[in-house]
């Protein structure tokens, strides 16, 4: 069943949200006499489900885990029976677009939830926490900080960030029936989505897959490479490669940049057996997701 991403700054009020949502999707599961809604359950995964204090963020290689910890949470959440919310901070668009090709793969429709809360107004809330609760209820100022400014809000115009429904601070509840509509169904009929190429699961890998995955992929990078070397000082601009174009950002891209998007991609089809005529074309359009 759906696929709920809950995103925001931290100290936004993500969990007060999805608790409003675990609450209002509950209540009218149990109200209903429709055998469908009636079954379904609802299943919150935050840091506190998952046992992870804040100082995961602190660094990379402990927040890459709690990362993991989370994809893998909801990856086995997601059922044909079950509503998950994910109240992380999911400010990476990288991860959500992970997230999305998960609940896409189960043929479960999926929208993200952005907490709107100004940055002051976050600021002031997780020091309130921090005086109150201690590191268990706020974040120390340094990751805070770092957290803000690593912040990739949702991009409604984008595939995995869409539906999108942004809360704003002053308003009481967030739209509950928008969102139930757009995920559950309406006249009781549910929400059904079709999996594409990049991320239905076939029976059998093509001969070779693995070998050509890891192949083209690198010949994208190397070509980008060589673009960039060839065009030094320049930021930004549009690169052919073999018949695809890749629109590289307005900053500079370097190779740890590249291969670590390489690395995700690879993770997430490796299993999700694409054609080999479609890798080249599916990795440039991860890349230029990736870069928007």
């Amino acid at each position: 069943m759906p696929l709920i991403l809950v995103s925001g700054y931290p100290s936004s009020g993500k969990t007060f949200r999805s608790n409003q949502l675990v609450e209002h999707f509950q209540a009218k599961i149990q109200a209903s006499s429709e055998a469908h809604i009636s079954r379904l359950s609802v299943a919150l995964i935050n840091d506190q489900t998952l046992g992870l204090s804040r100082d995961v963020y602190r660094e990379a290689r402990s927040e890459k885990d709690a990362r993991a910890a989370e994809y893998s949470a909801v990856k086995r959440a997601l059922g044909r029976d079950t509503i998950v919310i994910a109240d992380g901070l999911n400010y990476i668009k990288g991860f959500r677009y992970q997230l999305y090709c998960e609940a896409k793969a189960v043929q479960t429709p999926s929208c993200v939830v952005h907490v709107g809360t100004p940055i002051e107004q976050c600021r002031k809330i997780n020091e309130k926490l921090l005086n109150e609760l201690g590191p268990d209820g706020g974040y120390q100022d340094d990751i805070f900080e770092n957290l803000v400014y690593r912040y990739e809000e949702p991009n409604g115009m984008t595939r995995w960030d869409s539906p999108l429904f942004t809360v704003p601070f002053e308003d009481e509840t967030p739209p509950f029936e928008n969102i139930w509509n757009a995920l559950i169904g309406t006249e009781g009929v549910l929400k059904k989505v079709q999996p594409n190429l990049a991320t239905v699961m076939k029976p059998a890998a093509e001969s070779d897959y693995l070998y050509e995955l890891d192949k083209t992929t690198q010949e994208v990078l190397n070509a980008i490479m060589q673009w960039q070397k060839d065009h030094v000082g320049e930021v930004g601009g549009q690169v052919l490669v073999g018949g695809d174009q890749v629109d590289l950002p307005a900053s500079a891209v370097g190779l740890p940049q590249l291969q670590r998007i390489r690395r995700q991609f690879i993770s997430l089809n490796r299993q999700h057996n694409l054609a080999k005529t479609r890798i080249h074309a599916s990795f440039v359009e991860y890349l230029n997701s990736s870069f928007a």
